[in-house]
């Protein structure tokens, strides 16, 4: 196995602010709602309409836009069903992400991304960004969504990493946290909205400011 240290992540909501930028969208469409409530009825809605399935992201971002919509008894406005993943490529990183990977790719450090998207609006994320990565596989090449295996099953048959050189960055518990524990790969919490969990990490940080340091003490170069 290779001696390179992989840095695998998440994208939306450890690098793209995923919550600014479907809130933004929700509460442009739903004007006069609670924000928050918009939000959190759309993250409680999107993982079903996930499991098990296999169609693309931006599907799946209209069928929650509809069914949220649907529970709010109002219509999607004309021409807007697919509000969401129109707007997903101008959706901003976090401030500190940048400088976070470039510093880890001067160290060294190899850089994946994991994410339930589509390669074309992974694509445009990264040009957000502004960092290359070396690897990354959507939930249309893993043939699944996280917090199934696809994507680790993936990115492990393309970069073929050490196990103990390999650590997972990301922010959801539920879509990262959980299958990395199952898989017994190393995990980087990044903990932005403050909540609590009984899953394993081998770091916990609450944005990626620290992020170098963090893995360069989890694996040495």
């Amino acid at each position: 196995m290779s001696d390179e240290r992989w840095a695998t992540f998440d994208c939306y909501g450890t690098l793209i602010d995923w919550d600014r930028g479907i809130g933004d969208q929700l509460a442009r469409l739903f004007p006069g709602d609670d924000r928050e409530a918009l939000l959190f009825e759309y993250h409680e809605l999107e993982p079903e309409i996930q499991r098990g399935a296999a169609i693309p992201y931006r599907e799946v971002m209209s069928i929650a836009l509809a069914a949220l919509a649907d529970e709010r008894r109002v219509p999607v406005p004309p021409g807007e069903a697919d509000a969401l993943g129109a707007s997903l490529p101008s959706w901003p990183p976090f401030p500190e992400v940048p400088a976070a990977l470039e510093e880890l790719r001067r160290r060294g450090w190899r850089l994946g991304i994991l994410s339930n998207t589509d390669p074309d609006l992974l694509a445009a994320s990264i040009e957000r960004i502004g960092v290359p990565v070396d690897v990354t596989v959507t939930a249309a090449e893993a043939g699944s969504y996280k917090p199934a295996h696809g994507h680790w099953r993936a990115f492990r048959y393309r970069a073929m990493p050490d196990p103990a050189r390999h650590v997972h960055v990301a922010q959801s518990a539920f879509h990262d946290l959980a299958p990395c524990a199952e898989l017994a790969i190393a995990a980087v919490w990044i903990n932005r909205r403050g909540e609590s969990s009984d899953l394993p990490r081998a770091d916990e940080l609450g944005d990626l400011s620290g992020l170098p340091e963090a893995l360069d003490r989890l694996v040495p170069a």
